[in-house]
């Protein structure tokens, strides 16, 4: 979503990727087709607004490249200027080469980070609004074979919190918001202690208050919710709930945060949880919508 909640922006997850954008009509929630960019790679996965919404982000996973695409004043994307992430890791069938699977610009959108699953590692970038382009910071390493793959900020903080698709881990790193360096912290599991099944996390969210995160967990088909501690932020594993169906791709906290909506792709399934505002823990609803293959929620 735009900042001003009047322009919506989709990848289109193709072996020649695009980014488009959609206006919102306000009284209805339409849609229609304002203009589409190519993404600047193959299997555009994941896409974000900078904070001032003069900048779109992009993530291309079959081409392990970044892009940030202009946005004009009405919404609509000019062509995007591209950088191309290197390395692999120690799983040939998913790390062979770099798969950029999520970027996101950091709270004071001096900065943008991307998790590259294939290179296990997330890049920094500066984002330079005024040369409309990605500017390389740095990158922290992630433990071999983890497979990052989605991140997010904790609100006070300076935590960054990344989900391991492929070691089945969450784990945190600190963040200098004055030079962009990232530095590891902390891993956590993200599924209960001895289960051997095989199991991809998928989407990661941190509460306002910043008392709980949220990580959703393909094959074990479960919400693992952590516990923060309120001065240093580290993670204790709470609950381990089930998302009622399969494979829980993506997953939102309502504006008010007093629900959590879950998306099981191939359940064809959006589930409703209660969440307590102030432990963080989930209690299921009946609340449920049949449609089909849902997989990204987003509120406007």
């Amino acid at each position: 979503m735009h900042p001003n909640g009047r322009v919506l922006y989709a990848v289109n997850e193709l072996d020649k990727g695009a980014v488009s954008a959609c206006t919102i009509d306000r009284a209805t929630g339409a849609l229609t087709r304002l203009n589409e960019q190519p993404s600047g790679g193959g299997a555009p996965c994941y896409v974000s607004v900078d904070r001032s919404g003069r900048a779109l982000l992009v993530a291309n996973y079959g081409g392990g490249s970044v892009g940030l695409l202009p946005i004009g004043p009405d919404g609509a994307l000019a062509p995007a200027h591209m950088v191309q992430h290197a390395g692999k890791g120690p799983t040939p069938s998913r790390q062979e080469a770099p798969h950029a699977h999520c970027i996101m610009p950091n709270p004071s959108n001096r900065f943008v980070l991307a998790a590259d699953l294939g290179a296990d590692r997330v890049f920094v970038y500066g984002l330079d609004l005024g040369e409309k382009a990605l500017r390389p910071v740095g990158e922290a390493v992630m433990r071999p074979g983890a497979g990052p793959r989605h991140i997010t900020f904790h609100p006070t903080l300076p935590l960054v919190f990344v989900a391991n698709e492929l070691d089945s881990t969450v784990a945190t790193l600190r963040f200098d918001s004055g030079s962009g360096t990232l530095s590891p912290l902390d891993t956590r599991s993200t599924v209960p202690a001895g289960w051997t099944g095989t199991n991809y996390p998928a989407d990661i969210h941190v509460a306002s208050n910043g008392r709980a995160l949220y990580v959703s967990n393909r094959g074990h088909n479960s919400i693992a919710v952590f516990s923060m501690a309120e001065s240093t932020g580290a993670l204790a594993l709470d609950q381990v709930v089930s998302t009622e169906g399969d494979w829980p791709r993506n997953f939102t906290l309502h504006p008010t945060e007093r629900w959590l909506l879950v998306a099981n792709q191939r359940s064809n399934s959006v589930i409703v949880f209660e969440r307590d505002p102030d432990s963080g823990r989930l209690t299921l609803t009946p609340q449920r919508i049949e449609l089909p293959t849902p997989v990204c929620l987003r509120f406007a």
